[in-house]
């Protein structure tokens, strides 16, 4: 078995389609960990056929965790890790199936690879603001990775013993395509969920937010080097309400401390 395609989903039936229907025709397997959908999670989950193995647990706080789970499930050699809101283009597809197919024959290979991810936005794909390329480790070697469960913004960490060479992660050309937010109430949802679990982590460190720090130096600096210095103004409208609401958002994280 050469590829496991890795999701956890909790409430994803609309968005399901994206990883499944890019990806279910060459992957060898697809391990989904849900965390007891509600909806028609599982069932959309289903319909893709034998390919598919789901895998039910409790949908916690931190979702790395059944990320994590999934991963500690796949039996291929090689783990392709998405969101539920992720799509794979023809041409990622292409790199990887190369890489996958021919890295055993090279030498100094890669043991995990950087992908570009480009974030759909409230009706566009945002280019500038600092945040394209999006690097983010999704296609790793079985048994190489793992997640910290830490943060909510965290990647997985490749563990020391996969490390026999100075260069074991590579970067991968092609775009993956993340359809986060579609729309502004999504996108709240989650904006809402990621302070809480920020502030969350702060209090059980025991740090407590500064007030000036939190109120007016992060706010400003965060917005000038998104919106200004990385020309997040060339993304439009769409492009100062990232800005803006990835600036307030310290704000929030202190009320909720």
């Amino acid at each position: 078995m050469n590829i496991s395609l890795c999701i956890a989903t909790f409430n994803e039936e609309t968005f399901l389609h994206y990883p499944l229907d890019s990806c279910i025709d060459w992957v060898d397997e697809v391990v989904i960990v849900d965390g007891n959908s509600t909806d028609k999670t599982v069932e959309v989950a289903k319909s893709y056929g034998k390919k598919v193995r789901i895998i039910q647990a409790e949908n916690v706080p931190m979702f790395h965790a059944n990320k994590q789970k999934a991963i500690e499930a796949a039996k291929g050699d090689w783990i392709l890790q998405l969101d539920a809101d992720e799509e794979v283009t023809q041409n990622l597809k292409d790199e990887i199936l190369r890489i996958t197919n021919d890295e055993l024959r090279m030498t100094n290979q890669a043991v995990a690879y950087w992908v570009p991810r480009k974030n759909y936005f409230l009706g566009r794909f945002l280019t500038k603001g600092g945040v394209y390329p999006d690097h983010t480790i999704r296609l790793y070697k079985n048994g190489v990775a793992k997640f910290p469960c830490k943060t909510v913004h965290e990647n997985v960490e490749i563990t020391r013993a996969a490390r026999t060479s100075a260069v074991n992660i590579g970067y991968l050309k092609n775009d993956l395509l993340h359809y986060a937010d579609p729309n502004f109430s999504r996108y709240l949802r989650r904006w809402k969920r990621y302070n809480e679990l920020d502030a969350k982590l702060l209090r059980e460190k025991g740090k407590k937010p500064n007030i000036f720090n939190y109120l007016i130096i992060k706010p400003l600096t965060t917005f000038f080097a998104m919106f200004v210095r990385h020309k997040g103004f060339m993304d439009g409208w769409q492009g100062f309400v990232f800005a803006f609401f990835s600036s307030v958002r310290f704000w929030d994280i202190m009320r909720r401390f």
